[in-house]
């Protein structure tokens, strides 16, 4: 049902984040996805579970190894501040809609602890 990829990109300091995208075989117009953001000290592929029990073709998902975790260099749970995390959450969004063609308006978001409070903190227009 879903094609597993690994990519990285870009944030605004110039840090290279991991992210891993499943994309559907669906071809509902418009595209639309779920970005799933992981706990502290955890990593995408503890989210990837979601991915089949939410049972939602016609979405693609992505999931993040935030700063420090995972697949994405640095000091082992460490970031240079809170609002450079929720920051990388606009750029991350930001490629989505660029390199995806997904608009902001079709992505929804399913994150726990302090992924849900870094994505409850980031406002976008």
């Amino acid at each position: 049902m879903y094609n597993n990829s690994h990519h990285t990109f870009t944030t605004h300091d110039n840090t290279e984040i991991f992210y891993q995208h499943w994309k559907t075989a669906s071809v509902s117009e418009p595209k639309k996805a779920i970005i799933l953001f992981h706990r502290g000290h955890e990593h995408s592929d503890r989210m990837a579970h979601l991915v089949n029990e939410l049972n939602l073709p016609e979405f693609d998902f992505f999931a993040w190894d935030a700063r420090g975790h995972g697949n994405t260099a640095g000091e082992r749970g460490d970031a240079p501040s809170f609002s450079a995390c929720v920051k990388d959450i606009q750029y991350f969004v930001q490629h989505i809609e660029q390199n995806y063609s997904i608009e902001a308006q079709n992505i929804a978001v399913v994150a726990q602890s302090v992924g849900a409070v870094l994505a409850a903190t980031w406002v976008h227009d």
